[in-house]
């Protein structure tokens, strides 16, 4: 009998690298994709140390028809997706008035357009068969607005709500949709978000990829509807909720602040 597949988006490196190992060491086949064909392949020869056979998909997926060609690469391959990681997304940090348009009509592309596409291709498949799921890394951002990172905070909250809506749905029918938060990670999203400098990285205690997938991992296993890996970062989100937002999204706007 063939092992299980996981199809993780975003996989050359960070959260999605380290989920894939997380899911290798776990008995899975990986599919990786990301736009850099050759970060992928690195990551690929890694995880065969794991045992793991891997595919690996370079595609990006914030382009409008990114998803599509993702679908295609997977259906040429006869691939059967047992478990769907949406990782893939960026930031940026600016206020929207100042920010590049396209840039952030792109972050929508890849946070929400390409989750959801993806979301919605494989679900069925996995419904039919009785069996699978789907990890979508959302964030701590998503419990409160985001003020001079207004649209990554946006993705990430209609990513939350979507799977937590998901988690209803497949209710009784052996999948299950997990949201992973995590707060500030190590990884190379601050630099693409150019938050280098913020208040936000000076004050916040900052997580590894491999805590963080390791925590996605259990919740997912456990068949958990979300988790906020971290102490801290848990009694950050209750704060939040707690406060007025007036108050929340001032203190936002002042972290986000180079």
């Amino acid at each position: 009998m063939s092992a299980p597949l996981a199809l993780v988006t975003g996989a050359s490196g960070g959260i999605g690298e380290a989920l894939a190992f997380e899911f290798a060491r776990h008995g899975y086949d990986i599919a990786l994709a990301a736009r850099s064909a050759d970060r992928l392949a690195d990551v690929a020869a890694r995880l065969a140390g794991e045992g793991a056979k891997t595919h690996v998909l370079p595609v990006d997926l914030a382009v409008p028809d990114g998803a599509k060609k993702l679908l295609k690469a997977v259906d040429d391959l006869h691939l059967e997706v047992d478990v769907l990681v949406n990782n893939a997304g960026f930031g940026d940090m600016d206020p929207v008035a100042e920010a590049d348009c396209g840039r952030l009509v792109s972050m929508v592309d890849l946070n929400i357009r390409s989750l959801t596409e993806l979301t919605c291709a494989l679900l069925p498949e996995m419904t039919a068969r009785r069996r699978g799921g789907v990890i979508n890394v959302a964030s701590t951002a998503a419990f409160m607005p985001g003020p001079n990172m207004a649209v990554y905070y946006a993705s990430k909250a209609y990513v939350l709500s979507f799977t937590q809506a998901l988690y209803t749905e497949l209710k009784d029918t052996g999948v299950t949709a997990c949201a992973l938060c995590p707060g500030p990670v190590k990884s190379g999203f601050q630099d693409a978000a150019a938050m280098k400098g913020s208040l936000l990285l000076k004050l916040s205690p900052m997580m590894t990829p491999t805590k963080v997938a390791s925590a996605g991992y259990r919740a997912f296993a456990k068949g958990k509807r979300e988790t906020i890996p971290g102490l801290s970062n848990k009694m950050m989100v209750v704060s939040a909720q707690l406060s007025p937002k007036a108050m929340i999204m001032a203190l936002v706007k002042r972290l986000q602040t180079q």
